[in-house]
């Protein structure tokens, strides 16, 4: 096993931002359990989470063990970190299923296989913290950690004083650190585990448990947290107009997820390909210079993407959402088109014009369709001239005057894609 420096490899990729001292030490000194936490509260994992996954990654890279704790009982209080209201209570049920969806994804990051000497590990703190009393945890949790430490919390603070448009505080989120505290020393205690890592927002919980260690077992536990990932212009990542971008395909299509990428900013790209790829320094500093050579051709953001993309989705997923950007920007085929799926088609013709006609509505003249039938072109002299200029096309074939529309000719037996140019398409849709 590759013993590289994990905190060396973690900083020259930008993922690191605070360390208790002492935490290279341990990690160059033995094999360290660490561990991330996540609140299951969706049924898939986003692209928020990717950069405490790929710590985990790099952990288990260089030679340590990685846990994953899933918050099926912190998920039911809400973490008031970084946040001004007060989340949802889910369902045992809900968190149950939510926990099994989550796992399929961490399975594409992290070698969870028996035989492998540092295998990663899925814990779920309800099964620990479901048969702890309220009076057990008050007087064995609780009287180890002082309100005043805990008000002294960045997170707190806040929350507590309107800072931002909080509104308050309840008790339950209060008491969140201690439970995040008291997971860390249970993990301590059974799992030998040394350190948690977590989003630099997470510094203050993670902290309460290194103290919970120290005070209720005499030990010493460490903490490291990576920046919180932000764009270039300053707006959130991971977040667009629709809303989350998913690692599952049914939220969010490869062809989205392969897009959200591709489209970042060159700025962005060479922060990006650090933090979510395990490419080398040697191979990053190379796709730089490309980009520097030709920017146009976007190494960064096609690396990138298409890395995560086989990651989370599949080789083919990456293949067939790399040919639907081909179509977009003018260079696909008929044949690829054809077989593209209809919501691939939908992903890709978002936000062009588009129209609805009727069946029979295909048996007028090409010009008539052009025009009054699809409002395409404004008027029927125009739609000529353009055929004339041989500047139409119909599902990436062009036509002429002469050419007949037939329901044979539909994608998925319900959409004409009309293109005018190189740039410019309309979507039609064909009701039966």
């Amino acid at each position: 096993m590759d013993k590289k420096n994990f905190i060396q490899e973690l900083k020259w990729r930008g993922m690191v931002q605070d360390f208790m001292p002492g935490t290279e030490e341990l990690l160059q000194k033995e094999t360290v359990t660490a561990y991330v936490g996540i609140d299951p509260t969706a049924d898939s994992l986003h692209i928020g989470h990717l950069a405490g996954i790929m710590m985990l990654k790099h952990l288990q890279l260089c030679g340590h063990k990685p846990l994953v704790l899933l918050g099926g009982a912190t998920g039911m209080i809400g973490d008031p970190s970084g946040k001004s209201q007060e989340r949802n209570l889910l369902s045992e049920e809900t968190l149950e299923h939510n926990q099994k969806a989550i796992k399929k994804q961490l399975e594409k990051f992290l070698d969870f296989s028996p035989e492998t000497t540092n295998r990663a590990e899925m814990v779920n703190n309800y099964d620990w913290i479901k048969s702890l009393s309220f009076l057990e945890f008050i007087r064995d949790v609780g009287k180890h950690i002082t309100v005043n430490y805990m008000m002294a919390k960045d997170s707190v603070k806040r929350r507590i004083t309107g800072e931002n448009g909080a509104d308050g505080m309840s008790f339950t989120e209060f008491t969140y650190q201690l439970v995040q505290g008291y997971d860390f020393y249970h993990l301590y205690s059974t799992k030998n585990c040394k350190l948690q890592m977590g989003g630099s927002d997470q510094w203050g919980n993670i902290t309460t448990g290194t103290e919970l260690i120290r005070r209720k077992a005499g030990g010493e536990a460490f903490a490291l947290t990576c920046p919180l990932i932000t764009k270039a212009d300053g707006s959130k990542f991971g977040k667009t107009e629709s809303g989350n971008v998913w690692l599952d395909s049914q939220k969010t299509s490869p062809y989205k997820f392969y897009q959200f990428w591709l489209n970042c900013s060159d700025e962005d790209s060479k922060k990006y390909i650090r933090i979510f790829t395990d490419f080398s320094q040697e191979q990053i500093e190379s796709l730089e210079a490309e980009q520097a050579a030709n920017p146009h051709l976007r190494p960064l953001q096609k690396a990138v993407a298409q890395t995560l993309t086989t990651w989370i989705h599949s080789k083919s997923d990456c293949e067939a959402a790399k040919e639907a950007s081909e179509i977009l920007f003018g260079n696909g085929t008929a044949e690829t088109l054809s077989k593209l799926p209809e919501e691939t088609l939908l992903d890709i013709f978002e936000g062009v014009p588009q129209s609805v006609v009727n069946n029979s509505d295909l048996e007028v003249s090409i010009v008539d369709f052009l025009s009054e039938k699809t409002g395409i072109l404004a008027s029927k002299s125009e739609a000529r001239r353009a055929l004339k200029e041989n500047s139409i096309s119909v599902n990436k074939t062009k036509i002429t005057e002469d050419t007949v529309l037939t329901p044979e000719m539909l994608l998925g037996d319900k959409y004409l894609l009309v293109q005018r140019g190189k740039k410019n398409y309309f979507l039609v849709t064909v009701r039966k």
